[in-house]
């Protein structure tokens, strides 16, 4: 059935290829920009940047309200990870 199966959906080997590619771009953009380690880094460039006068505190405390959320919360799924479904209903 392995052999049927992979010559009927052979036309749909570019749609999985991009598929693939959207999640391998999806898991890069959030482990740079949403991830609590990024915005660690970005809270301590900010914490920099207020040490050497670049940020007044007021602006600091902007960017620290805005990170920390993301610290604190944990991220979405990684792409093609399923989560439990809710009990009672099957997958």
């Amino acid at each position: 059935m392995g052999l049927l199966t992979g010559v009927l959906t052979l036309p749909l080997a570019p749609v999985r290829g991009l598929v693939w590619v959207a999640d391998r771009l999806y898991e890069e953009a959030y482990r740079q920009t949403l991830s609590p380690e990024a915005a660690r880094r970005q809270l301590s460039v900010a914490l920099r940047d207020l040490e050497e006068g670049r940020l007044t505190e007021e602006e600091y405390d902007e960017v620290e309200a805005g990170l920390l959320p993301l610290m604190q919360q944990p991220g979405p799924a990684a792409p093609g990870t399923r989560s439990a479904p809710p009990s009672g209903e099957e997958a």
